[in-house]
Order: structure tokens, then C-alpha cells, then sequence
């Protein structure tokens, strides 16, 4: 039996208990400004040819040095942004219950209101703004995020109550904290979630689960990365602990551990996944390039290629969904493979249509993948 016919008949067995699971899913929060770069104007509106390429890009800024330039940015849509966010309308649209704690604004941005209601969501502070210029061949991120430092554990107690955030977690199947990267206090909210709330947690039947996403951490330094390493790594103590990476973010946990970051192919993303895992303890670390994706549990390591799209619809907000489609299945109890075969099937929808898709249109989705 192949990996899509597997999925299919574990997602069959399993999907309707996702009504009955309970998510949270924090902290940052972003109004994301998707942007393509003009190279030609021909008139008014999107009358004009694109920069396609980051390397196009680049040369063009490479020109300006000594001299200047002026670079239009045509906002083709402003939507909800951050991992956090856009992780948790992908759990939604799977059919579980979600509540968000992150930065929506104060009042809530016009962005989040639809989100927030579904959501339960608590605001903690202001958004952090992305423009995000989108070129064929990959995306950049601009961020302002000084709003984001106003994000700490005392603050999301305030604004939420100790007790609240306390049953809160308590209830939570899932929990995924994500964008380490541009939160600061991250670091310090892991810790204090670590001695003062989770020692406070009943235990959980059905398991608890927690999942962590970096977000990019190359501008965070060595010392910093690896101390949130070891800390993400007790989060073993209370649940199952995974850890998703892309593959520049692999790269640079691997030399962090000291070893030599391996080859973008199968087996050696298996590898990485594996290494990491060890070195960490944690129950699972997952790896997804753009054409596929590994993971590795204490058990063994997988593989499986994606249903790669060439010219995306939207590609800002693909790694989130690959993570919401990763977390879903394994809080339903799915096989490393399976959960690995719905995570790119929920990216491949969402870069195809702009769109987070439910448990039944990933079936229909993974029914008709051909190679």
C-alpha cells in the first residue's frame, strides 16, 4: 500500500474526532501586505510587467548602490498574517476547535475580526506588518515587528487571567507556539510556561501534543538558537514534542549540533530529521523543502515527495499550512507517514487555490494526486 492510499484510509478511519479536539495555537500575529515589485508600467492598475525573479531583484538594488532607485510595490491583497494565525485558520478549516492568543491589535485589526471570532481569540498587543514580495522563484519578508516585544508571558496573563490560561491549556489536544524568530521574549515565555503553568496540567487521555516552528531564525545568534533548542527540548516532559523546519532552518540547527548540514534528497533530509531528533530528544522533528518532506520519530524516518506547483497562486503562508496539516494528523493519531502525505497535501491545496482546505477536501485532494 503506497503512502496516499494509507493516508486515505487512516483519514478515514479517524477524521470525524477531529470536532472533538481543542487547539491553541500563539503568539504573534501580522497584517500581511502581499506585494510584487513593477518592472515596466504599461498603465494604470496591474497594467504592468513584474520583476519575477529575487535574482532580477537583487540586480536591480545592486544597481542603486552609489546612486538610487525607486521600486514600485503593487499590493495585489492585505489578509491575516504571521505563522500563528495562519497555522490556526488552517486547523479551523480541518474542523477542530481553536482558540488563538496572539498580537490582533488593540482594538482587533479589521484583518483578524472574521478570524478572532472563530478563534475565541485573546489579543495581546498590536500586529507586526509583513510586505511580502512574491517572485517565482521564492518570497521576501520585510517585517516591522516592534509591536511584538509587548509579547510576554505576565502580559498574556493579564489580558487573559491565570486561571483561564491555566484550564485553557489544560483542555488543549494541541498546542502550537510558533514564530520564535520575531517574538523576542519567546524564549522566556517557554520557560515560564515550563515551571509555572504546565506542572499545573491534569493528564490527558488522548495525549498532549505541542508543536514548534522557528520561523527563519538566521538572524537570531548562535547562542540564542541553541538555548531555545534545549528548551523546546523539555517540552518532552509534558507531551509529545515536535519540531518543524524547513530546510535553510535545518541547515542551521544542524551546525548549531555541530554537524554538517546534508543535501536537499530524501535520504539525507531523513538523516537530518534523524540527527536533530537525537540530539534533542524530542518525540518528533519534521523537514519540509518545497518538493517534499521528511520527519523522524525514536522508531524510524520517512520521506514523501510533494505535489509540487510551479507557479503558485499564493506561496506566503505554504510551510504554515504544511505545519497545520502536520499537527492535525498527528493529534488524530496518524502514522509519521500519513501525517507527513496530509501536511504537503494541505500545502499543495492552499498554494493552488489561497485557501486552507478541510480534512474531506485533503481526501478528495490526495484521491486524485497523481505523480
Amino acid at each position: 500500500m503506497d503512502h496516499k492510499q494509507k493516508t486515505l484510509q487512516e483519514l478515514s478511519q479517524k477524521a470525524s474526532s477531529v470536532r472533538s479536539r481543542r487547539v491553541i495555537v500563539g503568539f504573534d500575529g501580522f497584517v500581511d501586505k502581499i506585494m510584487t515589485p513593477v518592472n515596466k508600467r504599461h498603465g494604470q492598475g496591474d497594467s504592468f510587467e513584474a520583476i519575477h525573479t529575487i535574482t532580477d531583484f537583487g540586480e536591480r538594488i545592486l544597481k542603486a548602490a552609489g546612486e538610487s532607485a525607486n521600486i514600485e510595490l503593487f499590493q495585489r491583497m492585505e489578509k491575516l498574517g504571521g505563522n500563528g494565525p495562519i497555522m490556526a485558520n488552517a486547523i479551523v478549516a480541518a474542523g477542530a476547535e481553536v482558540q488563538y492568543i496572539g498580537a490582533l491589535g488593540e482594538p482587533v485589526h479589521s484583518v483578524f475580526s472574521t478570524f478572532a471570532n472563530r478563534t475565541k481569540a485573546i489579543s495581546i498587543c498590536e500586529p507586526g506588518i509583513t510586505n511580502a514580495l512574491e517572485f517565482d522563484d521564492g518570497k521576501l519578508m520585510l517585517g516591522l515587528t516592534t509591536s511584538l516585544e509587548d509579547i510576554t508571558y505576565d502580559r498574556i496573563v493579564a489580558k487573559m487571567g491565570e486561571g483561564a490560561l491555566i484550564d485553557a491549556f489544560n483542555r488543549a489536544d494541541l498546542i502550537s507556539l510558533v514564530n520564535w524568530t520575531m517574538i523576542p521574549n519567546m524564549t522566556s515565555i517557554f520557560e515560564d510556561l515550563l515551571t509555572r503553568l504546565l506542572p499545573n496540567l491534569g493528564p490527558k487521555e488522548s495525549g498532549r501534543y505541542f508543536y514548534f516552528d522557528l520561523a527563519d531564525p538566521a538572524k537570531r545568534s548562535v547562542s540564542d538558537l541553541r538555548g531555545v533548542l534545549n528548551t523546546i527540548a523539555r517540552f518532552r516532559s509534558f507531551g509529545s514534542a515536535t519540531l518543524g523546519l524547513n530546510f535553510a532552518e535545518a541547515k542551521q540547527v544542524m551546525e548549531v549540533l555541530g554537524h554538517k548540514p546534508l543535501d536537499n534528497n530524501p535520504d539525507d533530509l531523513r538523516s537530518m530529521a534523524s540527527r536533530i531528533r537525537n540530539d534533542l530528544g524530542l518525540t518528533c522533528v519534521v523537514i519540509h523543502p518545497r518538493q517534499g518532506a521528511a520527519c523522524a520519530t525514536k522508531l524510524d524516518s520517512w520521506y514523501v515527495s510533494g505535489p509540487f506547483c510551479e507557479k503558485p497562486l499564493i506561496s506566503t503562508g505554504a510551510g504554515d499550512h504544511f505545519n497545520a496539516g502536520f499537527a492535525t494528523a498527528q493529534m488524530l493519531g496518524l502514522s509519521p507517514e500519513a501525517c507527513l502525505t496530509v501536511a504537503v497535501s494541505f500545502s499543495g491545496q492552499y498554494v493552488r487555490t489561497a485557501k486552507s482546505p478541510s480534512l474531506s477536501d485533503t481526501a478528495a485532494f490526495i484521491n486524485n494526486w497523481r505523480d
